[in-house]
């Protein structure tokens, strides 16, 4: 967000794990304002329910943002149970194009286990290429510790988790108290 709507706002991080029929989101808890951290405990993932299918989701950026985008999203899936990626679609589309929504300053990750995606506000709903997503202040740190991590043995869970552990040690808008949420189609 640009420092002239407000100074000091930084993100959080969140990461998607798809491995062995499970997609995991994870996410820190820090809510940080400039240089203060307001808050540790924060709970960025969630799961949603709409028209009876699971879909679980973690979002950076602002919260009242990112909440009203997840309220969208679910409208999106009541209209569509069960079709994630039209959804997805049709909230990118109405964020890009939206007056309103144009100015939401969030990113989200979506899976209903079996796709992901990451959406965002510029009109892009994208899958990763290697099973891994990561968004936020330290997605980078995560994102490339997930890669790895994926190569090995351990679960996806496991790799969600260590990941999210690395990048708290790198990024100082990241914190260790996860919210950690699996689904499997």
């Amino acid at each position: 967000m640009a420092d002239d709507k407000f100074p000091g706002w930084h993100g959080t991080t969140i990461v998607g794990v798809r491995k062995g029929g499970e997609v995991v989101i994870a996410g820190d808890g820090q809510v940080s304002l400039g240089q203060t951290v307001i808050k540790g405990t924060a709970r960025k993932v969630r799961r949603i329910s709409p028209g009876g299918h699971d879909v679980v989701c973690g979002f950076a950026g602002s919260t009242a943002d990112a909440f009203t985008l997840l309220e969208r999203l679910e409208a999106k899936l009541e209209a569509s149970p069960g079709q994630l990626a039209k959804a997805s679609v049709e909230l990118a589309k109405d964020w890009r194009m939206d007056k309103y929504l144009r100015n939401l300053e969030a990113m989200l990750i979506v899976t209903d286990g079996a796709d992901l995606f990451v959406i965002t506000g510029a009109g892009d709903v994208l899958e990763p290429e290697h099973d891994v997503a990561a968004i936020g202040s330290g997605g980078n740190f995560a994102l490339a510790a997930a890669r790895a991590l994926s190569e090995t043995d351990q679960s996806a869970e496991q790799v969600a988790r260590r990941a999210l552990e690395i990048a708290a040690e790198i990024c100082v808008y990241t914190n260790g108290n996860m919210t950690v949420e699996k689904i499997s189609k």
